[in-house]
């Protein structure tokens, strides 16, 4: 099961993205991740990436392309894998096709998750983060038992920058802006699939499953 969830910020590509990570064991590759974790370790694009995150901009392909092309090469992702946040750009999407094609394989299914600005807002500037271990919390639903306060470790938690409102608002204006045909390119190879990214978690994990078995993904 080789899969790319497409959306904007917001969409719940993640929190899908996980869950079928491990309802069927396959990798799950979020590019915002892998950015931070390089933003975090100060390496040389994790700083050149920085600039650009801050600001709710999209991070620049070449960036991008080079730290997906390196996680792709590691043995985890043989059974598959879901890419998420990536590609974002046509772009992307052509250079990703190249690279797969070298490896000898190609994308089982491109998924969209078209949803609204006002749940993309909502979900984005409700975040917060742990400080200390990364875990994940949300004002409306999903609150830590004591405020400001990790479940897990106890750490702080904060909002990111580029969850805060104005940003969010500005990341989706650029994400319509640079993604358009994106969209039209994965259509044009039979492959989009789109759903619903304004249903609730479970809601939209069972339509993705009834999906995957009507493909054949799973049984």
């Amino acid at each position: 099961m080789r899969l790319i969830f497409l959306g904007p910020p917001g969409a719940g590509k993640g929190t899908q993205a996980k869950a079928i990570s491990k309802k069927f064991k396959v990798v799950h590759i979020s590019t915002g991740d892998i950015l931070r974790e390089a933003v975090k370790n100060k390496s040389e694009i994790g700083k050149q990436a920085k600039a650009f995150m801050d600001k709710g901009d999209l991070v620049p392909d070449e960036l991008v392309i080079k730290v997906v092309v390196e996680r792709l090469a590691r043995p985890d992702t043989a059974e598959g894998f879901i890419l998420d946040g990536f590609p974002r750009t046509e772009k992307q999407a052509t250079s990703l096709d190249s690279e797969l094609e070298k490896a000898g394989l190609t994308v089982d299914s491109v998924i969209y998750f078209d949803t609204s600005e006002e749940t993309s807002v909502k979900r984005l500037s409700g975040r917060r983060v742990c400080k200390n271990c990364g875990a994940n919390y949300h004002t409306i639903t999903m609150r830590p038992k004591k405020d400001r306060v990790c479940d897990i470790c106890a750490g702080e938690l904060y909002q990111r920058e580029d969850d805060k409102e104005v940003t969010v608002k500005n990341r989706l204006k650029v994400y319509q802006q640079q993604t358009a045909g994106l969209i039209d390119y994965y259509k044009s190879r039979g492959s989009l699939k789109t759903v619903c990214g304004d249903l609730n978690v479970d809601g939209l994990l069972n339509k993705m499953v009834e999906f995957f078995k009507e493909q054949s993904f799973i049984r």
